[in-house]
């Protein structure tokens, strides 16, 4: 997460969706004052002043607008541009999978992706759970229980849906390819018909809303 009071806008990182290469190309850009949640390179060393604040909820790299309520008014908040990037979620949950594979921290996530090939992972009733309980319309709501959005960025179409945001700031950033896995291209590869259906009902909401879908090379 990136809250930019000089520049007026907050970037809300929504996990495996290209966030850290998004948070890398706008720190380029970074004001004295802007505060940085995350392990890009200046996040890192802006830590200590991220740590110093307190919040509603935990103030780290995929923080939702109702976690800096305490940081900004709802006021403040309401004043600033909001955005974030939305990715297809069946490329999105292959991405997270093998992510997950590779930790060693303690989580239900991590011990399910570690024990269970592909399919069992995305069909698990946790899993499912997961993502239905967490759209990016979570990410976007505020402490009073509003959604503030004005850009939601698809991945798959960055240029096109960044335009309008890069005329607001005045600045153009190129998204670059970060964190890179060993995974196949095309997600679709890894699904049997039962995944693909368990992934088209927890993350329903996001499929209509930014018009996704399954059997396409993009996922659009």
């Amino acid at each position: 997460m990136i809250i930019s009071r000089g520049r007026g806008y907050v970037f809300v990182h929504i996990p495996k969706t290209g966030g850290t290469s998004l948070a890398q190309a706008l720190e380029q850009r970074a004001m004295k004052d802007d505060i940085l949640f995350g392990d890009t390179p200046k996040a890192v060393k802006r830590r200590k002043r991220a740590r110093a604040l307190t919040g509603r909820g935990r103030l780290w790299k995929h923080a939702t607008l109702a976690d800096i309520d305490g940081v900004l008014t709802v006021e403040e908040l309401q004043a600033m541009t909001a955005f974030t990037l939305v990715r297809n979620p069946w490329n999105r949950i292959v991405s997270y999978y093998h992510w997950l594979r590779a930790q060693s921290f303690d989580h239900m996530a991590v011990s399910l992706a570690k024990s269970l090939p592909f399919d069992g992972f995305v069909r698990h009733p946790d899993i499912g759970r997961s993502f239905r309980l967490h759209p990016a319309r979570r990410y976007m709501t505020r402490a009073d229980g509003v959604e503030q959005c004005r850009f939601f960025l698809r991945l798959e179409h960055f240029e096109q849906d960044a335009a309008p945001l890069f005329d607001h700031l005045g600045f153009h950033v190129t998204l670059p390819h970060l964190n890179p896995s060993g995974r196949h291209a095309d997600y679709r590869s890894y699904y049997s018909d039962q995944s693909a259906a368990a992934v088209a009902e927890a993350c329903a909401e996001d499929i209509a809303r930014f018009g996704y879908a399954f059997d396409s090379p993009q996922g659009v």
